[in-house]
């Protein structure tokens, strides 16, 4: 798992073709914004989500975040365990996302 600031993670997301944003956080904070074209998978579902992510192409570049980046952080560790080989944790998550929400 590669931890990035946000500057960093915009940059490397920007200009990754083979890009997916993983939304990591619960349905009520989903609802109050997410960050366009992201995917939402809730950690918070324990087997739910081990078995959703199963389901995920392995060969693509997983940008991933939630309130605060420590779910995230969890989220690609566990994406590791299971083959995931790019896996990029938003430090700080949407407390310090400064980008556009949907």
């Amino acid at each position: 798992m590669e931890e990035l600031t946000q500057e960093e993670w915009v940059s490397q997301l920007e200009n990754d073709d083979n890009a997916v944003i993983l939304d990591v956080r619960t349905d009520a904070e989903v609802a109050e914004g997410k960050i366009p074209n992201a995917l939402h998978i809730d950690i918070h579902k324990g087997q739910g989500f081990i078995d959703e992510v199963e389901a995920l192409d392995k060969n693509k570049n997983y940008y991933v975040y939630c309130r605060s980046g420590a779910r995230s952080g969890k989220a690609c560790e566990i994406m590791e365990e299971m083959g995931f080989d790019n896996a990029y944790n938003l430090l700080g998550g949407m407390l310090e996302w400064e980008g556009d929400i949907e």
